[in-house]
């Protein structure tokens, strides 16, 4: 087990290159200057040509791209051109916002979708299937950042009941565990949540109506076993997919977030990118897209280990 991890996190790093290679060469083609946001409008020539050599763009994009990995290799993201601040600080306090928001999103969603995947499995063809099903694909089809407007309209303008955006009383972005705090959390987590509820759902259902058509769970039956045994059995066999997929979820939720962020003013990465793309502020755009690239192959990294230790069929050379 510990040398098939070592394979995979050794196969992983020439993933992570790709992802860098990528990740710079995607933020360098966007049409745009990178120094709008800092430059006056009536700058001159010279001033410009200053500001282009001291943040580096003046030179040829390998070795800007080599001076880059470099850096990234030291922890240092860069300088952002907006606030003149480490892009290391401005990502790591929003991708622990994005984070705690997408992991309570993604266990409400796999709460649900469990639920839901379970008894449309177990009660197959019955209106508690249709239900159940009809749930899970409002869920994987309604537009999540118009689910969270329509939120928004029902629970904080008309019944008041949560506010509508933030995250903390007075637009604070200092996280804090307490209810004042948390009531910021529940509408946007609510809608994240909804996607991942959909897809789990359809998952486990089609698991466990496979699971409970194959012949051992009739053998087992036949000798005896008590309903619950053969739930057992049945999530022994649907937990390892279940897992896989939740987090895969996980990793599209911390790095899709940018509408959900947006429509509640969340301060996390998703806001974050919003605000980089939108000033063309390309060490931060490049290390938000970087971080959050990189969450998401460590995290799967992570789910192929665990999936594997659950169900060493699967282990895959």
């Amino acid at each position: 087990m510990v040398l098939y991890a070592l394979k995979r996190v050794v196969f992983t790093l020439p993933i992570l290159l790709g992802v860098a290679i990528v990740c710079f060469a995607l933020v360098h083609l966007a049409p745009g200057d990178p120094l709008v946001s800092v430059l006056p409008p009536d700058a001159t020539q010279s001033l410009k040509e200053q500001m282009m050599a001291l943040y580096g763009f003046d030179r040829p994009y390998y070795e800007q791209f080599a001076r880059w990995i470099a850096r990234v290799v030291q922890g240092d993201l860069g300088t952002s051109i907006r606030t003149g601040r480490p892009v290391v600080l401005e990502v790591s306090k929003a991708i622990g916002n994005t984070f705690m928001l997408a992991a309570v999103a993604t266990v409400i969603g796999f709460m649900l979708g469990t639920l839901f995947g379970f008894v449309a499995g177990y009660f197959r063809d019955t209106w508690l299937d249709k239900t159940a099903s009809a749930l899970s694909v409002f869920g994987v089809s309604v537009p999540h950042y118009w689910l969270g407007m329509v939120l928004v309209i029902i629970f904080a303008a008309t019944l008041g009941w949560l506010p509508p955006t933030g995250a903390g009383p007075g637009g604070s972005e200092d996280w804090k565990w307490n209810w004042e705090h948390v009531r910021h959390l529940v509408l946007p987590a609510v809608t994240m949540s909804v996607i991942p509820m959909g897809i789990i759902a359809r998952t486990v259902r089609a698991l466990v109506a496979e699971t409970l058509s194959q012949e051992f769970i009739v053998g087992l039956r036949a000798k005896g076993l008590s309903e619950f045994g053969v739930f057992q059995h049945v999530v022994k066999n649907a937990a390892p997919t279940a897992l896989a997929v939740m987090g895969i979820q996980l990793g599209y939720l911390l790095g899709g977030s940018i509408l959900i962020e947006t429509v509640f003013a969340w301060p996390g990465s998703g806001l974050l990118l919003n605000d980089a793309i939108f000033q063309r502020d390309l060490p931060l755009l490049q290390g938000t897209i970087l971080v959050l690239a990189l969450f998401f192959v460590v995290l799967n990294l992570a789910v192929d280990v665990m999936q594997t230790a659950l169900d060493p069929r699967i282990q895959r050379t």
